[in-house]
């Protein structure tokens, strides 16, 4: 059972489930170099046809602005992203995935289908769809 940090038992028994999967996938991807915040901004870079400017990709990965920084200097360090110029403001950078950023983020992409594959392994179709529906319902009474 969840320690209980909320006044209903169900949300923190979401949460704890929600940080140990997060857990899970982080001891996974860290044996390939990887995070989840690090694949996270890879995704959200891989996806974009366009370069990225910091602002986009801190809002795109709901992460504050000071952490996005942090996360790509250190996939840049890792030569896995390249800031270039803005076409239009020469003050301004975009980031982008270089070539091994592209390799790493299908590397990590792979590595975390298989452990929420495995993760969720226990649940069949009809719980998938049921579960799917529930966290539907509550996202859709909180928006």
């Amino acid at each position: 059972m969840a320690v209980q940090g909320s006044s209903d038992v169900l949300v923190d028994e979401l949460y704890e489930t929600t940080h140990q999967l997060r857990g899970f996938v982080e001891a996974r991807l860290r044996k390939g170099g990887a995070s989840v915040a690090r694949l996270r901004a890879m995704r959200m870079l891989a996806h974009a046809e366009q370069p990225l400017r910091m602002r986009d990709l801190s809002e795109m990965t709901g992460v504050a602005a000071r952490t996005t920084t942090s996360i790509v200097d250190g996939l840049e360090r890792d030569g896995l992203v390249e800031r270039v110029r803005h076409p239009h403001d020469r003050r301004a950078f975009l980031v982008r995935l270089t070539d091994e950023g592209v390799r790493c983020h299908r590397e990590a992409e792979e590595v975390d289908r298989l452990a929420l594959a495995e993760a969720t392994a226990a649940l069949g179709a009809e719980d998938r769809e049921l579960l799917r529906d529930l966290l539907a319902r509550i996202r859709t009474a909180t928006s």
